[in-house]
């Protein structure tokens, strides 16, 4: 989640005083609609999806949940790897880092086999956004876009291509640049996908050495990966795409054969990935035991839709509608809560009807973005005052060995990054959408509903264990003190931060309003 646009243009514009040349993008001619190719009998997730059927009917599909982030990448790995036709994949989020070039080399390793890949990319940061300059990243987009069965497209894209136009740009028309692509979505052959809350970066597969997230995907093989497909072509043919050959960017054979060796010696360089398969290969058992243990039901993928010029936001009132169904329990973990006075009310209205209600989301200390902390802080005790219970995840949890870091990484913290709820161990939900204004009313968010006992049950035991005092605090009124956080070794009446910094910036941050958060 980035800071509020307005900040951004505002530090851009402090340090590009100059009467530099803008770059920007010419008129282009808009390529032809382009759809999700049939799912095929001779994929290798055919024979997963049939038994499913030949069991549970044409309409169920398989489901296992991505709890620890190197399973987050490996099983990444593993369907690109498995692709024989089709690879689509749709981000907010794509890091120059050595997860984002693993997964791109992969990309482009089923390009080479002849699978047709798509990849769609937000346009806030584009592709690799850690280059050094926006200049470099769109070369790289247009690097990533030369292979001839890889087509690469940005949503929502700077019609500037330098800071200083962006600048500009953002001023004038920040309403619209404002607007962004929050979805996270990969799917196969049209058979298989993974759905749920994980950015392509180090810090959401377990890489970073400084801090990772514990975060939550889901993989589902059956009618969910057509389901997907639907919504990934409504992104890929709207008018808020423009494809990266519209860049203008030339590149010779030369370019493309240096960029690809340098990336081959990026990825064999990297000590994080020592314990990932670096090269493509078989997956087949893993599939099998993956087979094995899906837990199975039916499934809704809803996202918010784009139209011509507006975004259709429907995300909200689907995830309300949840909501109001319960009828005995509900568990939410979400990263970034900003709640309303409307939410509190449903939440005190569940509560009178005996509803038990337990929440799970950062605490400061937890936190990659201060200012949510900064505009939720308020909420803790209307939200604890309604009956329900709230725990706030430490940022030194006792699972993060187990969830967080991908060997051989040991992070210094751990941020909370799932997106998840679950209705009474039967209904599930699990995708990009955030309780807050940004995700409500601004960006783009997509997830999906699934019916299932097995998988709500498996899902509610996994948001209990993280509310456990060794990896979160349980926040309680006090008639005293107002509010105190209790763990396992000690209890505060402060809430808990890393360092005094992060306290200083939950001051700061408030002055923002929470509407760009």
């Amino acid at each position: 989640m980035p800071l509020s646009l307005h900040i951004v243009l505002v530090l851009a514009l402090a340090i590009n005083l100059c009467n530099c040349a803008t770059t920007t993008v010419k008129p282009y001619v808009r390529p032809a609609p382009e759809y999700a190719k049939a799912a095929q009998k001779d994929d290798a997730f055919f024979s997963i999806e049939s038994a499913i059927r030949a069991a549970h009917g044409p309409e169920v599909s398989g489901f296992a949940l991505l709890d620890s982030n190197e399973d987050g990448l490996r099983w990444r790995l593993a369907l690109i790897d498995s692709a024989q036709h089709s690879i689509d994949a749709q981000y907010y989020l794509w890091y120059g880092d050595d997860a984002g070039r693993i997964l791109a080399r992969r990309l482009l390793d089923a390009a080479d086999r002849g699978v047709r890949v798509r990849m769609l990319v937000d346009d806030l940061n584009t592709l690799f956004s850690d280059a050094s300059s926006i200049k470099m990243r769109d070369r790289t987009a247009t690097l990533m876009n030369s292979h001839p069965n890889l087509e690469l497209r940005l949503f929502n894209p700077w019609s500037s291509r330098d800071i200083p136009g962006r600048v500009g740009e953002g001023l004038d028309e920040f309403k619209r640049v404002n607007q962004r692509m929050h979805n996270k979505v990969m799917i196969v052959d049209n058979r298989a996908t993974i759905i749920g809350g994980r950015n392509i970066g180090d810090e959401y597969m377990g890489l970073h050495e400084e801090f990772n997230f514990h975060d939550l995907d889901v993989l589902g093989i059956g009618p969910v990966a057509r389901q997907a497909s639907a919504v990934f072509d409504a992104y890929w043919n709207s008018g808020w795409v423009m494809p990266a050959s519209a860049l203008n960017i030339e590149v010779s054979p030369d370019e493309q054969a240096e960029a690809h060796a340098m990336l081959n010696q990026q990825i064999d360089e990297a000590a994080s990935l020592t314990q990932i398969p670096l090269e493509p290969g078989s997956w087949a058992s893993e599939l099998q035991a993956l087979h094995a243990n899906m837990h199975t039901g039916t499934s809704q993928v809803i996202s918010d839709l784009p139209k011509a010029g507006v975004i259709e936001h429907v995300m909200l009132e689907q995830i309300h509608s949840m909501i109001d169904a319960a009828q005995s329990e509900l568990l939410i973990v979400n990263a970034y809560i900003i709640p309303t006075e409307r939410g509190i009310a449903k939440l005190q209205a569940l509560a009178e009807r005996g509803v038990d209600i337990r929440i799970l989301t950062n605490s400061l200390a937890s936190h990659d973005v201060p200012a949510v902390n900064s505009h939720y802080k308020q909420w803790r005790k209307p939200i604890l005052e309604t009956g329900a219970e709230l725990y706030e995840m430490r940022h030194d949890p006792a699972i993060q060995s187990l969830v967080a870091d991908t060997p051989p990484i040991q992070a210094k913290f751990t941020g909370l990054h799932s997106k998840a709820m679950v209705i009474d161990r039967q209904q599930v939900f699990i995708g990009s959408m955030n309780y807050d204004p940004r995700s409500a009313m601004i960006n783009t968010e997509m997830g999906v509903v699934i019916d299932s006992e097995q998988l709500g049950e498996s899902l509610a035991r996994l948001i209990e264990r993280d509310m456990l005092p060794g990896n979160s605090w349980r926040v309680e009124l006090d008639e005293e003190v107002g509010l105190r956080w209790v763990n396992d070794t000690e209890t505060a009446t402060t809430q808990p931060a890393r360092n005094w910094w992060q306290r200083v910036e939950d001051v700061i941050f408030k002055a923002v309003p929470k509407e760009y958060y």
